[in-house]
């Protein structure tokens, strides 16, 4: 780890300040049901996470948060100490001991003794010490991934499971018509596997998932994560006495129901629900919901946000989706059919219902305070001098409006192709679209019960980010969509794409040979792409011996050779993603995310040049007579471990 950190406070006050008193006890009871599931993603990450957090805080609670008296009682090394506070904040801040983005394992970089010093201070200290002893500093494992002697993946408790043991077990799962996102696989001996469903009802006596012709013994076992998805329950339903409306008392309901009873078919109820909420000032996204930190890429990690609309942006944003259509038919794959957006895009355009939001609780994800704090923290050194104001000054407009593209045009377009039973299909089988790849009708597509992520498996996850980034990236030259913005200068392909290809390498991992990161591999992916394709649009300089990295964007080859060489990429993944291409797509994609030795030289310059680990500190709020106050952190180590002391969860 890092020897310093930086640190941003994630405010929200002032448009906290603008809510009613009821908005105000609606999102305590919300957030205070989003960090209810801290300790249920901190047995997502790891076996020893949960007793490393516990150890943070009862060392706290022991001093008061008086860290001097570590060094005047316990006689530890002032550095030492920092260094302890430097680890604890950075384990707090990715809710774990691996790196929320690339899934890396960090450790303390104190000694030894310096921990059994710090333990000797209560019997309740040293009981955890005694928990975490062996694998708070263990490394190996350097990462998340298929339990092996390089990485592990507490998706996967246990024994240790093969990638081959994990592929029967959910075919249990399918035929059963059980949802895999809010499980957890345990394997119990030779053959014999538990599912872990995380349910507040606990199964009593243990439920079979067997099948035919399946030698493979499934048994499914209810009641994971019990007694904090009690807590988050309890939470939304005092919620509900303060919503605004019907709609949200119901996904409240089914959301309530959906952790009960651990049915994921009354959580996609819930969502449904969720959808027509249309802008609430108060958002919020609960559930099993995104799967990137599982190998297999189907099991999903607990995710929890309450966030406060930003009205001003958020009609902005409005803008963008009334004109969504337009935009669509300048993306590659449009043509003459379905009104210009081609037979590759749906006929009616859904687009989500778009709102500027700060984060008030948790989720492992960008948004707008968010983006603010990384758009003003310490940079990777891969830019020329010259253009350093520059890059500066366009860094945070260009990064939020790309990502506004990214989530509306990127996840938002395409139709797959699909056979539904009883011989539907979504196209005419008899004379298939004709794919602009090679000006021939398809041949592949998906087949009654096949899906995205089954179908691609590992690759889905980082194409479809890769995807959604490349139409952001397309689409940024486009003068009426800059003016749209209120931006009429020219627009470029900026240097922050190739950038974020390199700083991505951080995340590749050397002893396991795979990427830790989705959107790291999709980055690196787009900067081959330019690298190879772009004729000269990108280059990189490398000077091994002074570990110096350098972006080259020649300028006049942006709009002439760049963005053709994206538009392309974005093409062939656009049409292996709706026509099931999985071989032609892994066999593509695989090529250009390859970290052959060149890059692995870039990759060591990268590690030599990492900036210190950004992290946040957050408010809480407080139930305070019958007022709901809100209370803000000084961005500091110290501000960082008091707000999750004062948080108690």
């Amino acid at each position: 780890m890092a020897a310093s950190v930086q640190i941003y406070k994630l405010s929200v006050a002032p448009l906290f300040d603008g809510l009613s008193e009821r908005e105000k006890r609606y999102s305590h009871y919300m957030s205070r049901a989003a960090w209810s599931g801290t300790r249920i993603i901190l047995r997502q990450v790891s076996p020893e996470s949960p007793a490393i957090f516990d150890f943070i805080l009862e060392l706290y609670r022991s001093c008061g948060g008086d860290w001097k008296q570590l060094s005047e009682v316990n006689g530890v090394d002032r550095d030492e100490i920092q260094a302890w506070l430097e680890y604890a904040a950075t384990f707090l801040s990715n809710v774990g001991n691996y790196y929320g983005s690339g899934d890396q394992k960090f450790a303390p970089r104190v000694k030894p003794d310096t921990l059994q010093r710090l333990a000797s201070r209560s019997p309740k200290l040293s009981s955890l010490y005694a928990d975490i002893q062996s694998s708070i500093a263990a490394i190996p494992p350097f990462t998340l991934g298929y339990p092996s002697t390089l990485a592990q993946s507490s998706y996967y408790p246990g024994e240790l499971i093969g990638k081959d043991e994990i592929a029967p077990v959910s075919q249990h799962l399918a035929f059963h018509s059980i949802f895999p996102e809010n499980t957890r696989l345990r394997k119990t001996g030779e053959g014999t596997f538990e599912v872990l469903q995380a349910s507040i009802t606990s199964t009593e006596p243990i439920v079979s998932l067997d099948m035919p012709n399946s030698l493979a013994k499934v048994n499914l076992v209810r009641g994971d994560h019990v007694e904090e998805l009690k807590k988050i329950c309890e939470n939304l339903s005092r919620a509900t006495e303060y919503a605004a409306n019907d709609t949200q008392r119901k996904f409240l309901a089914e959301y309530v129901e959906s952790f009960r009873t651990g049915s994921l078919d009354v959580y996609r109820d819930s969502q449904r629900t969720w959808v027509t909420d249309k802008a609430p000032k108060i958002e919020n996204i609960f559930g099993f919901v995104e799967p990137y930190r599982d190998p297999a890429g189907i099991r999903a990690e607990f995710e929890g946000l309450v966030a406060i609309a930003d009205a001003e942006e958020t009609k902005l944003l409005s803008k963008l989706v009334e004109n969504s259509d337009r935009f669509i038919r300048r993306l590659p794959w449009a043509s003459p059919e379905n009104n210009g957006k081609g037979v590759f895009e749906k006929s009616l355009f859904e687009p989500p219902d778009f709102s500027s939001i700060h984060d008030v609780g948790f989720k492992n994800v960008i948004i707008a305070n968010r983006m603010v704090a990384e758009s003003t923290a310490m940079q990777w050194p891969f830019i020329d001098d010259s253009e350093i104001e520059t890059f500066q000054k366009h860094k945070y407009p260009a990064y939020y409006w790309w990502v506004v593209l990214h989530e509306l045009l990127g996840h938002g377009t395409g139709k797959m192709m699909m056979e539904e039973p009883a011989n539907n299909f979504n196209f005419d089988p008899a004379s298939p679209p004709i794919s602009p790849l090679n000006g021939k009708p398809i041949k592949t597509w998906y087949k009654p019960g096949q899906t995205w992520t089954g179908q691609f498996e590992d690759l889905a996850t980082t194409v479809d980010e890769c995807r959604a980034e490349l139409v952001g990236a397309y689409l940024m030259d486009d003068p009426e969509l800059l003016a749209l913005f209120g931006h009429t200068d020219e627009s470029n392909i900026r240097a922050n794409d190739c950038v974020d290809g390199l700083r991505g390498l951080s995340n590749f991992n050397v002893d396991s040979m795979k990427w830790g990161q989705a959107h790291s591999r999709a980055h690196f992916a787009i900067l081959r792409c330019l690298l190879r394709h772009g004729d000269g649009c990108v280059s990189i300089s490398h000077n091994k011996e002074a570990k110096k990295l350098r972006v080259n964007v020649d300028r006049s080859k942006i709009l002439s050779h760049g963005k053709n060489a994206l538009g392309e990429m974005l093409l062939r993944l656009h049409m292996y993603r709706c026509t099931a291409d999985v071989q032609a797509c892994r066999e593509y994609y695989e090529d250009l995310s390859h970290v052959d030795e060149e890059c692995l030289e870039w990759r060591q310059t990268v590690l030599d040049n990492k900036p210190p680990p950004l992290l946040n500190v957050q408010a809480n709020t407080f139930i305070d007579g019958e007022m709901v106050t809100l209370r803000e952190y000084e961005p500091t180590i110290e501000g960082i471990i008091k707000s999750w002391a004062e948080r108690a969860v």
